[in-house]
């Protein structure tokens, strides 16, 4: 088994240019920290010019999809679809 080296460098050729922050490059962080606000995770990151991002992040129950099957036959045939989710799931 090999370690790996350089995941700092591996990562960076994966990043995408295009939702890179604008105006945090080159920003030093002081200090990062997070909390739990009425089912909200918040995650401060600081940084030393007095500046602040913060990120929310919460989660969510969708209904992809809802059916009607016929199951007496075994092979669960599908009669009806109530609902489907078309959102876009790279989100």
């Amino acid at each position: 088994m090999t370690k790996r080296k350089g995941v700092a460098h591996d990562l960076a050729g994966r990043l995408d240019p295009t939702r890179a922050y604008r105006g945090l490059r080159g920003k030093i962080v002081e200090q990062v920290e997070h909390e739990f606000e009425e089912g909200i995770l918040f995650l401060h990151i600081r940084f030393t010019d007095k500046t602040e991002l913060c990120r929310q992040i919460t989660t969510r129950m969708t209904i992809e999809k809802a059916d009607l099957a016929d199951w007496k036959t075994g092979d669960f045939k599908q009669l009806k679809v109530f609902v489907r989710n078309e959102s876009d799931r790279s989100l």
